[in-house]
C-alpha cells in the first residue's frame, strides 16, 4: 500500500503528512508538492523561499520521500497562455500548475488499487470534500483532519514546533496560509493590500504583470473586484495600489474587507477551466 500526501508547504498540509506517517510509516509514504514558481531565478512569483526550507527540512525530519514535480511556468505564463487573468472564481494556475502535475505523477508512477491520496482539509471544510473525493477517482482519498480528535491551525503550529520544525515564517508575519508568497489570485483585497505594506517589490511585480497581459487582451480585467457601488467592476492593482496610497480610508480600510481574506484552495477547489469562458471578462 502507497500513501500519498498532496503537500502543499501549508501546515495543514503538514500536519495531515504527520497523522499519515504516524499511522502507516515513513517507508510507503510520499510528500508530492507541486512547484509554481516557473523560473528559480524569479524570486516575486511562485513560493516564498521559506516554503523551500519548510519541505525539505519536513521530509528529512519524517524519514520519507520528497518528490517535486513541475509544469515549467508561472502564474502569469498560465493565464497568457489561456487569455484569461486568474481571481477568485476561476484560477486556471491551480490546475495547471498543481493539480495537472500532481495528477500526472500519480497516474505514471502509483496503483490507484493499492494507492491512498490525502489532503489537507480540515474539519471546516467539509462541504469540499465531495469534489475532491470525485477529482481523484479512482484513488482513495482521506482527509484526516476531517476527523477527530479535530485540531485548529493555532494547534498546528504549536505541534510542529514541538516536533522541532520552524513553521514557514509567513505564518509568524499573519497570513492565513503559507502559499504563493501572499500573492494568491484566488485571495481578497485584505490579503493584498498585506502584501503592498510587507513585500511592496511583490505586489509591483504583480501589479506591472496584470497590467502587462490586460494590454496584451485589450481588456478590462483583472485579478480583484470593487464592490463599493452597485455592480462589482475590476480593480486593478494599480489602481487598489494608488486608492490606499492617497488615503482614501474612507472605502479602502482593513475593517471594509477583512472578510475578503480569501487565498490557497489549489488542492482542494476543483473547477477546471472552461473553454466556453476562458477570454472572458474575470
Amino acid at each position: 500500500m502507497k500513501h500519498v500526501v498532496m503537500f502543499s508547504g501549508g501546515i495543514a498540509s503538514w500536519m495531515t503528512a504527520r497523522l499519515v506517517i504516524n499511522e502507516h510509516g515513513p517507508a510507503d509514504t510520499v510528500l508530492l508538492f507541486a512547484d509554481v514558481k516557473g523560473d528559480p531565478t524569479n524570486t516575486h512569483c511562485g513560493e516564498d523561499t521559506d516554503c523551500y526550507r519548510f519541505i525539505n527540512e519536513t521530509a528529512n525530519k519524517f524519514g520519507t520521500r520528497l518528490v517535486i514535480v513541475r509544469d515549467g511556468r508561472n502564474i502569469w505564463q498560465v493565464f497568457k497562455d489561456h487569455q484569461f487573468i486568474g481571481n477568485s472564481r476561476l484560477a486556471p494556475c491551480s490546475h495547471d500548475l498543481k493539480q495537472r502535475p500532481c495528477r500526472t505523477w500519480l497516474d505514471t508512477h502509483c496503483d490507484p488499487t493499492v494507492t491512498t491520496v490525502y489532503v489537507g482539509i480540515d474539519f471546516t471544510e467539509m462541504h469540499r470534500l465531495a469534489a475532491v473525493t470525485s477529482a481523484y477517482h479512482p484513488f482513495t482519498l482521506e482527509a484526516p483532519l476531517t476527523k477527530p480528535p479535530y485540531v485548529d491551525k493555532d494547534s498546528m503550529l504549536k505541534i510542529c514546533r514541538a516536533d522541532g520544525i520552524t513553521p514557514p515564517r509567513m505564518y509568524a508575519s499573519g497570513w492565513p496560509h503559507a502559499n504563493c508568497q501572499g500573492a494568491c489570485v484566488r485571495a481578497g483585497q485584505a490579503q493584498w493590500r498585506k502584501l503592498l505594506s510587507l513585500h511592496p517589490d511583490i505586489y509591483a511585480y504583480h501589479e506591472n504583470e496584470e497590467q502587462n497581459l490586460r494590454e496584451h487582451l485589450n481588456k478590462d480585467v483583472s485579478i480583484l473586484r470593487d464592490r463599493t457601488g452597485l455592480e462589482p467592476v475590476p480593480l486593478t492593482l494599480r489602481t487598489f495600489r494608488e486608492r490606499i496610497q492617497n488615503g482614501q480610508q474612507s472605502l479602502f480600510n482593513l475593517e471594509d474587507f477583512n472578510y475578503e481574506w480569501g487565498g490557497c484552495g489549489c488542492f482542494t477547489d476543483y473547477e477546471k477551466p472552461d473553454p466556453e469562458t476562458i477570454g472572458e471578462t474575470a
